[in-house]
């Protein structure tokens, strides 16, 4: 197996995506409904907060140098080849576990689209980011 070799500007900048897209997902696109099915109420700041946004933007840069390795490994070369190995590691490493925990757990699928809606798009927007920016 060839060395990979990344740049880490370009999953950086992914991970930043995936961050900046989480806080307008869940703040001004679905606060709303995901607040309501989480149990959250407007205007809480739950304890930890600062912790939990530094931690998911460290998990998103770890997200991203695994993608990349997808993608390098597959071969893309360009967005829509990159954005078809995001939706295929979506789909295989997000969705489908993520269903199954939403099942378990007895949560709505309403909760399960928004939360695999939002890995959805991170993962297309991450792909095709890595694999033309390399």
């Amino acid at each position: 197996m060839h060395h990979l070799h990344f740049n880490h500007l370009a999953l950086l900048v992914s991970a930043f995506y995936q961050w900046i897209l989480g806080a307008i997902w869940y703040s001004l696109c679905f606060a709303k409904p995901w607040m309501a099915l989480t149990g959250h109420t407007p205007g809480e700041r739950p304890k930890g907060a600062a912790f939990a946004m530094i931690s998911s933007f460290f998990v998103s840069w770890l997200l991203s140098l695994v993608l990349a390795h997808t993608v390098l490994w597959a071969g893309a070369a360009n967005f829509a080849h990159g954005a078809f190995i995001g939706f295929v590691d979506w789909l295989g490493f997000i969705a489908a576990p993520l269903f199954a925990q939403h099942l378990y757990e007895k949560r709505s699928f309403k909760l399960f689209a928004i939360n695999a809606g939002y890995w959805l798009m991170a993962m297309l927007g991450s792909g095709g980011l890595l694999a033309v920016w390399r």
